[in-house]
Order: structure tokens, then sequence, then C-alpha cells
């Protein structure tokens, strides 16, 4: 499973407890955790509990989801904003201007 995930360009790896996994999912690129939910041994109750904090966040302000987005749009492309902005769904001069605005343009 984890080499067909590599193959297709995804990030993957292999977690041997709850904590691990979701310590894994913590760090960037990593969206998605895939587990055999017929493992032996795998504590759901205990993967829960380390992917759902336990009391409720503060929403992250728009900016830095923004920023944020941007960031790995430009890291997903390579640097290329052409590209970046086709992959957000703006103009490029507006991309541009944000990432100018989140410190981004690295040129």
């Amino acid at each position: 499973m984890l080499r067909l995930l590599r193959g297709a360009g995804g990030h993957a790896a292999a977690a041997p407890n709850a904590l691990a996994a979701a310590e894994a999912l913590s760090h960037p690129g990593f969206d998605l955790l895939v587990l055999d939910l017929a493992e032996p041994g795998l504590d759901l109750a205990t993967l829960r509990e380390a992917l759902v904090p336990a009391t409720s966040a503060e929403p992250e302000p728009l900016e830095a989801m923004e920023r944020r987005h941007i960031a790995r749009a430009l890291q997903h492309t390579g640097g290329n904003k052409r590209q970046a902005a086709l992959v957000l769904g703006i103009s490029r001069s507006t991309l541009h201007l944000k990432a100018r605005k989140y410190g981004l343009d690295r040129d």
C-alpha cells in the first residue's frame, strides 16, 4: 500500500501506533491517513483522541489559511506562479499581490 501511494506521488509513511499516525499528519504534506482497520491491535479510541483535540481550538484567521494555501500551491508547482494561479483559480497578478503580502515572493 505504501509503495502504491508513494508511486502515485503521495506522501505516505507507516505508523506503528495511533500517536505516531497523528504525529505524521502534523507534518506538511501529510493530509490523508490510510489505515488498515483490520490490523490487530489497532486502538481506534487512542487514534481518535490523538487526532481530535480535547478542547475546541479557536478558528484560524482567514489570512493565515490563505497564506498557507498559497504557499502549498507554490510548493506544488515548484514555484511556478502561472501554474499556481491556475491551480488556485486566481489571476497571476492577484497571486503576485498576495505572495508579496504574505512574504512568499522569493524571486
